[in-house]
């Protein structure tokens, strides 16, 4: 019973004495925790609800039969409804259509419909047949009629009975609202058609998406699956549904862990806020625990009392963080959808899903932090002797085995050490590691370093004859490095952090718009209203654009995707003329191609992303196969080009060889360079006037970079917050540092103010000494942040990634933000010394151990 009032009278008498100090402990703690715990929220509910999209699009088949480009001969159709041990096979046609109401600025202005056999889609896939009027069911077999998702209809702004104009490629159908889609999935923009009139108005007569297998009961699914795929032509791939889920979840997986990560930056700091705010206030105490000591506590019974109140604070703080990070992720979610600027979930708006055990795991997360930040100077009070710590001025002695550089040396070591080291499932955990003991390592360097530079600094000034308040402000620091260097703490962690972060935004930036100009060297860029429209320019609308008065040279361009993979997302094919003797004139290459001599004539010559040589191991010189065709063609891999376009790989080809080995000769996209003279809108105003120019959509070379810096710059939106949330707690560290020590040294400012130093000097004083250490601090986080920017640049985003860029030092910006983090600091410093200074300077001066 008098253990813990005890103890409860200590905690009471701590939070009360360092109200200011706890306060930026549990908004740190909580701003950690919310961020990671948000963003897991937001991250859950987006992959969680674009499966059960997959899944209902997927119904109840066992398998799905698909081929590695996007359509394939529907003939396969009848042999697997055939085949001895399936049970109902249901063919589907996807085809993505333009909807000409919509903006052509709209990044996602098409619409998904899905061509259906009803009669075999209601047994394996019922949540894809549309409900008619009453009246009318055989409208789902009318050739105009069309069913909307109630996401389809709210965005398209129409009603059952209304007409819906379509586009794909240079052709516009209008079909006729006659139902809705009721089990679709809130969010899911979808439609639904009878599946010979999808063939028939979209020219895709003869092909089919996929095939959906229901096995007979009895039949082995991984056997059958396993004499399907050898029975199958090599185009053919035989699917499950988890392979869908698996493959969603690949796309997003890098995005979501490395914004995990961030948010884990910010629990860091405040981790470390925690363990300056400790030390500090075990400091303060130390002769309390020392008379606790004589007076019969044990050394366990004092470290249990300071992880006691080390836990207290981690539980509130972390409940607090539980309760923001779910506030701010509904209002995410709600705002912004679940993608988080990355792009990937635009189409879906999930509803936010509580999980009690990631609750609990964040709350634990949030309690271990605290305590591992308590852990140290928990361990030195209850250790310390009690004589010694008895008397005034022993604080210093006590972290004195926080200048031992060793510790500082080894973690920097394993750092250089873990960046050689190749990532783990495709994730630069590694990279993260040496991040963290590079973090690690120049905090714990700090005191050492700290005492070197301002003891060299003291015997300097004190031979060139420096005033008093510099003396005194210097001879402060250097006899004090220990405490000085823990104040330090929060600005080169923040600092260095901010440092990093802004070198990595601004590479990529800057290497995004270098590369932007590269790719972009034509006039005009044309295309249908779909990108990577299936139909595109047939060769006579090809011959028509060609033929416009105004253009000077043409180049038409073939995209789509193909599968090389079940399990990764499809990667992007572009077929377009390149010059084999100098394809860096069309493609940003890096350093690793063949020569043309290089190149056998038998082999097909494909140049590949950097992706590629990263996810498939496309490496220059390699003979690869590509399904292209039924009959085995031999490619090599002649160069390989950067591509921040396309995250999961791109090939790029000749058009010409594009066309002799598929017999395709449409293409979905026209560069246009103009004659001299010519303006891009009398070129524009030209084309117009064609039969189809309605349905085709212009963009200049500066319109898709500005867009594309937009997107760039929203996927980094959140990038942006995590980083001044950080640079937040480490100002809060600061103000919690500089306050708990001047609230330590009220006797000195007493002994000065007795020896005619004035209330202003001391103020001035502190404001040099936190000028001085949050500069020494700004120039090591500039060292420290600089070498985390090198880890991020070459090591994390091109593992997570699969890009590389080129190194951009944004010192204009770094300026200014060193400028402004030295005058906060300063600032912070003079105000936290105002309460000790203003006592009374008797009082201040009558304890005397």
């Amino acid at each position: 019973m008098y253990r813990n009032l005890l103890s409860r009278w200590l905690l009471q008498g701590e939070w009360q004495a360092h109200r200011w100090q706890i306060v930026a402990a549990l908004i740190a703690i909580a701003l950690g925790i919310a961020m990671g715990f948000s963003i897991h929220l937001i991250n859950t509910a987006a992959v969680n609800e674009f499966s059960a999209a997959v899944k209902s699009l997927s119904g109840q088949s066992d398998l799905q039969v698909r081929a590695t480009q996007p359509t394939f001969d529907e003939m396969l159709y009848p042999l697997l409804a055939q085949h001895e041990g399936v049970a109902i096979a249901s063919p589907v046609l996807e085809i993505q259509v333009a909807v000409p109401a919509k903006l052509e600025d709209d990044r996602n202005n098409t619409l998904k419909i899905l061509g259906i056999d009803v009669y075999r889609a209601i047994t394996i896939t019922p949540d894809l047949v549309g409900v008619p009027e009453e009246g009318r069911a055989f409208d789902m077999l009318s050739d105009d009629a069309i069913f909307l998702s109630p996401a389809a209809m709210e965005w398209l702004e129409v009603k059952q009975g209304d007409r819906l104009p379509l586009r794909l490629g240079t052709k516009t159908v209008t079909l006729r609202v006659a139902g809705g889609l009721v089990r679709a999935h809130a969010g899911q923009r979808i439609a639904v058609m009878d599946i010979g009139a999808a063939q028939w108005h979209f020219d895709h007569i003869g092909v089919l998406s996929r095939i959906d297998l229901k096995l007979k009961q009895g039949v082995h699914h991984r056997g059958f699956k396993a004499a399907l795929e050898k029975e199958l032509p090599a185009q053919y791939l035989v699917t499950e549904t988890v392979d869908q889920e698996r493959r969603v979840h690949n796309m997003s997986r890098a995005y979501r862990i490395n914004l995990n990560v961030l948010a884990l930056v910010a629990l860091f700091t405040g981790a470390f806020l925690v363990f300056s705010t400790q030390v500090l206030s075990t400091l303060q105490r130390r002769p309390q625990f020392a008379l606790l000591r004589v007076l019969g506590l044990t050394r366990n019974q004092i470290l249990l009392q300071i992880l006691r109140e080390s836990s207290l604070l981690g539980i509130l703080g972390s409940l607090l963080g539980l309760g923001l990070g779910y506030a701010l992720a509904a209002t995410a979610l709600h705002i912004y959808g679940g993608d988080l600027g990355g792009g990937f979930f635009s189409e879906i708006k999930p509803s936010i899903q509580l999980s009690p055990l990631a609750a609990v795991l964040f709350l634990v997360l949030g309690i271990g932090v605290t305590l591992l930040g308590s852990l140290l100077p928990a361990w030195e009070a209850a250790r310390a002797h009690s004589a010694p710590a008895l008397k005034s001025g022993s604080e210093e002695i006590a972290l004195t085995k926080l200048q031992t550089p060793w510790p500082a040396l080894i973690c920097l070591l394993l750092a250089v050490i873990l960046t050689q080291l190749p990532p783990v499932a495709e994730l630069p955990f590694f990279g993260y590691f040496a991040v963290a003991l590079l973090l690690i390592g120049g905090i714990a360097w700090m005191p050492s370093l700290t005492a070197l530079l301002f003891s060299g600094l003291f015997r300097v000034f004190n031979r060139l004859t420096a005033g008093a308040l510099t003396t005194l402000a210097l001879a402060r620091l250097a006899n004090a490095p220990q405490q000085a260097a823990i104040a330090l703490g929060g600005v080169l962690v923040s600092f260095s952090l901010m440092v990093a972060m802004a070198i990595m935004v601004a590479s990529f930036r800057i290497s995004v718009e270098d590369w932007l100009a590269h790719i972009l060297p034509a006039d005009i860029y044309v295309r249908t209203e779909v990108r990577q429209d299936a139909l595109g320019f047939t060769p006579q609308e090809q011959q028509v654009i060609a033929a416009t008065t105004g253009i000077e040279r043409i180049d038409f361009i073939r995209s789509l995707q193909i599968t090389l993979d079940p399990t990764r997302p499809t990667v992007t094919l572009i077929a377009r003329p390149i010059d084999k003797t100098d394809p860096g004139n069309t493609l940003p290459m890096t350093d690793t191609a063949l020569n043309s001599t290089e190149i056998p004539p038998e082999a097909i010559p494909i140049w590949v992303s950097e992706a590629m040589v990263d996810l498939y191991d496309y490496r220059v010189g390699k003979r690869v196969a590509l399904p292209l065709s039924e009959v085995q063609q031999d490619y090599i891999v002649a160069g390989v080009w950067r591509d921040y376009g396309r995250q999961f790989g791109a090939i790029q080809m000749q058009l010409s060889d594009y066309q002799k080995v598929t017999s395709e000769l449409q293409v979905n996209e026209a560069a246009l360079w103009l004659q001299g003279g010519v303006t891009p809108e009398q070129v524009m105003a030209a084309l117009k006037v064609l039969l189809f120019g309605d349905t085709l959509t212009f963009w200049q070379p500066n319109e898709i970079r500005a867009i594309s810096l937009k997107i760039f710059d929203r996927s980094f939106a959140v990038t942006y917050l995590l980083e001044l949330i950080a640079v937040g707690v480490g100002l809060l560290g600061v103000a919690a540092s500089f306050s708990a020590q001047a609230l330590r040294r009220v006797k000195e400012f007493g002994m000065l103010r007795h020896i005619g130093v004035t209330r202003g000097q001391i103020y001035r004083m502190l404001a040099l000494e936190g000028g001085l250490l949050t500069g020494f601090g700004i120039t090591i986080g500039f060292l420290l942040g600089g070498g985390i920017s090198l880890i991020l640049i070459f090591i994390v985003n091109p593992q997570s990634f699969h890009w590389t860029m080129q190194l951009h030092v944004p010192w204009q910006w770094l300026i200014i933000m060193a400028l402004a983090m030295l005058m906060a600091a300063a600032l912070t410093a003079l105000l936290a010394g105002r309460h000790a200074v203003a006592g009374n300077v008797i009082r201040a001066v009558k304890e005397d151990w």
